[in-house]
């Protein structure tokens, strides 16, 4: 696994080892160790996976404290332009976003760190994401931010969005929990 640091500090984006042969291809989207190397939290207790069709947004995303998590998300079958908000106060980039294509052609994963926004568009026919977290589902912290008020450039036209998902606050009304606290090195 190669694990590169992005802009935004403690945001990773993974590429695992992808072995294809004639009967297709294996790939290990997991390794403790390797996390544990990296420091990447790396505890986790819930898995989830969603099947969205093309033009659907599922953002912006996130729960707060203190059941506040990371993520490691990937697109096993399909692609999706995903996108990430730094909602963490006192970071160098608070109130940025940074955007990646997921894919199974490419493997390439996403480690969030505890504050950041997460959210995705579907750019083929359909996609899976998995994600994996280190905190318990909590319903009363699950929430986010409008999918629009980041200044994020969503490809496509009229994007299919939960009712849910379009009643979230914009960022510029968000109250943010989130302190950031300066990575290792």
């Amino acid at each position: 696994m190669r694990f590169n640091r992005t802009k935004i500090p403690g945001c990773y984006e993974i590429y695992p080892r992808m072995l294809p042969d004639e009967r297709g291809l294996f790939v290990k989207t997991f390794s403790r160790q390797l996390f544990a190397e990296s420091a990447l939290e790396a505890d986790f207790v819930e898995g989830y996976y969603s099947l969205s069709f093309r033009g659907v947004i599922r953002g912006l995303h996130f729960q707060t404290p203190p059941h506040e998590l990371a993520k490691l998300v990937y697109c096993p079958a399909g692609e999706v332009f995903d996108a990430v908000v730094d909602l963490r106060v006192g970071s160098p980039t608070y109130g940025e976003y940074l955007t990646f294509i997921l894919s199974e052609r490419e493997g390439n994963m996403l480690y969030l760190p505890p504050g950041l926004a997460h959210g995705f568009r579907t750019i083929s026919d359909q996609a899976l994401v998995m994600y994996q977290v280190t905190s318990l589902y909590s319903p009363l912290h699950d929430v986010g931010i409008l999918w629009n008020s980041a200044g994020i450039p969503w490809p496509g036209e009229a994007p299919v969005i939960s009712p849910r998902d379009q009643g979230f606050v914009p960022l510029a009304e968000f109250a943010s929990p989130f302190r950031y606290v300066e990575e290792s090195p």
